[in-house]
C-alpha cells in the first residue's frame, strides 16, 4: 500500500511540475522587447486581462502588458475632486512586436495618422482584446491629458458595444421627451376631421361619377371618329417614313456633289494662283510704262528719256 501511495504522490508531483512548466513556457512566449504604448478608456474593459491579444486588422501583433486605473498610475496628476471623470479612466499598456507589426510611422505621428485602439469582444466567450485600426482622426480626436506619460501615447476610441449603448441611451432620452398624450390627441383630431370630410363628400356619388366618366372615355375611344383619327394618323406616319426613306439617297447624292464642288473649287484656286500673280505683275509693269509715257512722251520716238543736266 505504501508503494502505491508513493507512486500516486510522485505522479501528482510530476503533473504539478509539468503544469507549472507549461505556464512558465507560455508566459515566456510573450512580447518582452517591443514597442510600448498606453491608452486611456472611459468605458469598462471587462474581459480584458494582462496577456490579452493586440490585433491589427485581425493579425496578432502584440499583447496587453498592464491594466490599471489612471488614479493609481498617475496619482500626482489627479485633482482633489473625486467626482472628476479622470478617476474613472482606465489605462491599458500594450507591447507591440515589431516583427509582427512591420514598419510604422514615428510614434509621435501615429495619432495624427489616425491609429486608434479600442476594446473588442471575442464572440460569446466574454474575453476581450485590443483592436488597432486607422480611422479618421477628426472623427475620433486624441484626448489631451495633463500628466507626463510613461510610454508612447496611443489614443483610443469607443468600442462598438459602447457606441451602440450610447445611441440607445440617446434614443431613449429623446423618446422620454415626447408627449405621447398630446401626440395621441392630435392624431385623434386628424382622424375625426378626415372622417367628417369623407361623410360630407358623399363618396358613393363621387364613385358613381368616376365610373360614368370612365365609361364615357371608353365609349369615346371605341367610337368610329376616334378609330378614323387613329387610322389617319397611322397612314400619315407611314407616308412620312416613306418620304424620309426616299429622301435619304437624294441627300447622300447632294452631299457627294457638294464635296466634289469643294474639291473643284480648291483645284481651281490652286491653278489660278500663278495666273493671278502674273497678271498682277503685268499690271504693275503697264502702270510703270504709262507713267513713263506721261512724263516723257518723246521716249516713244527717242528711246530713253533725256538725261538730267547737272547744275540746272
Amino acid at each position: 500500500m505504501r508503494a502505491m501511495y508513493l507512486r500516486v504522490g510522485l505522479l501528482l508531483l510530476l503533473g504539478l511540475a509539468a503544469g507549472m512548466g507549461a505556464v512558465l513556457y507560455l508566459s515566456g512566449g510573450g512580447v518582452r522587447n517591443g514597442w510600448k504604448f498606453e491608452s486611456y478608456y472611459r468605458e469598462s474593459v471587462q474581459g480584458l486581462d494582462v496577456g490579452s491579444a493586440v490585433k491589427l486588422r485581425g493579425v496578432t501583433v502584440g499583447q496587453v502588458s498592464d491594466i490599471a486605473l489612471v488614479s493609481a498610475a498617475y496619482p500626482a496628476a489627479m485633482p482633489d475632486d473625486v467626482n472628476d471623470p479622470r478617476y474613472r479612466m482606465v489605462i491599458v499598456r500594450i507591447t507591440v512586436d515589431p516583427a509582427k507589426a512591420g514598419r510604422l510611422p514615428k510614434f509621435d505621428q501615429l495619432a495624427a495618422s489616425g491609429l486608434r485602439a479600442r476594446v473588442a469582444s471575442q464572440g460569446i466567450t466574454g474575453l476581450a482584446y485590443i483592436e488597432l485600426d486607422f480611422v479618421d482622426p477628426a472623427k475620433f480626436p486624441a484626448e489631451k491629458v495633463p500628466w507626463q506619460m510613461r510610454d508612447a501615447y496611443l489614443p483610443s476610441m469607443p468600442s462598438t458595444i459602447s457606441r451602440v449603448q450610447d445611441t440607445v441611451q440617446e434614443l431613449a432620452a429623446k423618446v422620454q421627451t415626447v408627449d405621447f398624450a398630446k401626440l395621441s390627441a392630435a392624431a385623434q383630431l386628424v382622424l375625426d376631421d378626415l372622417h367628417t370630410q369623407l361623410r360630407a363628400a358623399d363618396m358613393p356619388a363621387v364613385a358613381a361619377e368616376l365610373r360614368a366618366t370612365a365609361a364615357a372615355i371608353r365609349g369615346l375611344a371605341a367610337g368610329q371618329p376616334a378609330q378614323d383619327m387613329l387610322t389617319a394618323a397611322t397612314r400619315a406616319a407611314d407616308q412620312v417614313g416613306a418620304t424620309v426613306a426616299r429622301l435619304q439617297p437624294v441627300l447622300a447624292a447632294l452631299s457627294q456633289t457638294m464635296r466634289k464642288v469643294d474639291d473643284g473649287v480648291g483645284d481651281l484656286q490652286h491653278d489660278l494662283g500663278p495666273v493671278l500673280r502674273d497678271a498682277r505683275a503685268a499690271m504693275a509693269n503697264l502702270r510703270e510704262t504709262s507713267e513713263m509715257l506721261r512724263r516723257y512722251p518723246a521716249s516713244v520716238l527717242l528711246g530713253a528719256p533725256p538725261p538730267v543736266e547737272v547744275g540746272r
